[in-house]
């Protein structure tokens, strides 16, 4: 019974799901929700927050897995740097607590659990509840990303 989490970084806020692949193959849910960072604080008190709160879930849950989504670059290089920077905490706690880490880009997370690499928002979060077996859809938004990751990465890893 491997648990990961899956991690959708951001300064603001950065989602977290954790999935637990059981014996028989079926992904369960254990775990999802949202780390908020409070706007007013600075840049470097943000990421503080970030980092305390990724150490004290990876404490409470001791995943054997993680992934990660990798950076994409829009048009936004602010927005780009800031989740950089998130990623790059992410790492860092997940690294420090011993942590296998993975990452996987958008679209692979949108292949691996809709089955088409340039499915919507909406479709990816339908099959999130799918499969994991949910009576609605994960909110925020956030957390439904991250757990779509912990899903890519769990279906991933059985094959390799």
């Amino acid at each position: 019974m491997t648990l990961a989490l899956g991690i959708d970084p951001g300064t603001a806020t950065t989602g977290y799901g954790l999935v637990r692949l059981m014996p028989d193959g079926e992904l369960v849910a254990v775990s999802f929700g949202v780390i908020l960072t409070p706007k007013e604080d600075s840049p470097s008190a943000r990421l503080a927050t970030l980092f305390d709160a990724l150490t004290k879930l990876l404490k409470k849950h001791k995943p054997e897995t993680a992934a990660v989504e990798k950076l994409f670059f829009s048009k936004n290089i602010t927005t780009g740097i800031a989740v950089g920077q998130a990623r790059g905490v992410a790492l860092l706690a997940l690294e420090k607590a011993g942590v296998s880490i993975y990452e996987y880009t958008p679209n692979e997370v949108k292949q691996a659990v809709a089955g088409y690499g340039s499915a919507d928002k909406r479709q990816v979060q339908e099959m999130v509840r799918a499969l994991l077996q949910l009576d609605q859809i994960p909110k925020p938004d956030d957390a439904a990303d991250a757990l779509a990751i912990a899903i890519t990465h769990l279906n991933t890893a059985r094959y390799d």
